[in-house]
C-alpha cells in the first residue's frame, strides 16, 4: 500500500474533542501556552481499507491509504479577514511539520507533493471530490503573507528538515 498524509486544521478550538479524534489519525492542540500531540481513535492501518466503515474519515474521496494530520483551531474562519477566534499558532505548526517527518520515516513516506499534502492541495488537484473547496490548510494566522498553494511547500520544506534532523 502506498500510503500519503493529508494535512488538515479541524475548525474547531484549540484541543481536540472527541468528534476530531474520530476524524483525524494524529491532532496537535495546544493547552498551557505548548503545543501537544494527541492519538485520533483510529490506527493508520484502519485507512488502507475504506470499505467496512471503520477507518479516520478524513479527506472526502481520498481516505483510502491516507493519514489524516490535524491542527486543532480554527473555528469561525471565514477568510483572511474573519480568522475566528480559535487561530492554531506557530508553535502547532512546527509540532506538525516534525509530526509528518516522524509519520513518513515510520511509514516510509516521501515528503513529495503526491504523498504529503495539505486537504486545500488534495482538493485542487481532485476537483469531483467533496474535498474540492476545502479551506484547509490555505492560510497561516501567524504569517497571512504566504499565499494557500505556497503552504503545502512550506510544511514539506520544514518536514524535510526535521527528517534529516531525525534520521541522518
Amino acid at each position: 500500500m502506498q500510503r500519503k498524509i493529508i494535512i488538515h486544521w479541524t475548525g474547531g478550538t484549540l484541543v481536540p474533542n472527541d468528534t476530531e479524534r474520530e476524524h483525524y489519525h494524529y491532532l496537535i492542540g495546544f493547552k498551557d501556552n505548548k503545543p501537544f500531540l494527541e492519538k485520533g481513535n483510529y490506527a493508520v492501518e484502519d485507512n488502507d481499507n475504506c470499505y467496512d466503515g471503520r477507518y479516520a474519515q478524513h479527506t472526502g474521496g481520498g481516505n483510502t491509504g491516507a493519514i489524516g494530520i490535524a491542527i486543532s483551531g480554527m473555528l469561525g474562519f471565514k477568510g483572511k479577514h474573519e480568522i475566528g477566534k480559535y487561530p492554531f499558532n506557530e508553535a502547532q505548526y512546527g509540532k506538525m511539520c516534525r509530526l509528518v517527518a516522524e509519520v513518513a520515516y515510520k511509514y516510509n513516506i516521501p515528503i513529495t507533493k503526491d504523498r504529503v499534502m495539505t486537504h486545500f492541495e488534495f482538493g485542487k488537484s481532485h476537483p469531483n471530490t467533496s474535498s474540492a473547496g476545502k479551506p484547509d490548510i490555505s492560510f497561516l494566522p501567524f504569517n497571512p503573507h504566504i499565499k494557500a498553494e505556497n503552504i503545502g511547500n512550506d510544511i514539506r520544506e520544514l518536514a524535510r528538515y526535521w527528517f534529516i534532523k531525525l534520521y541522518s
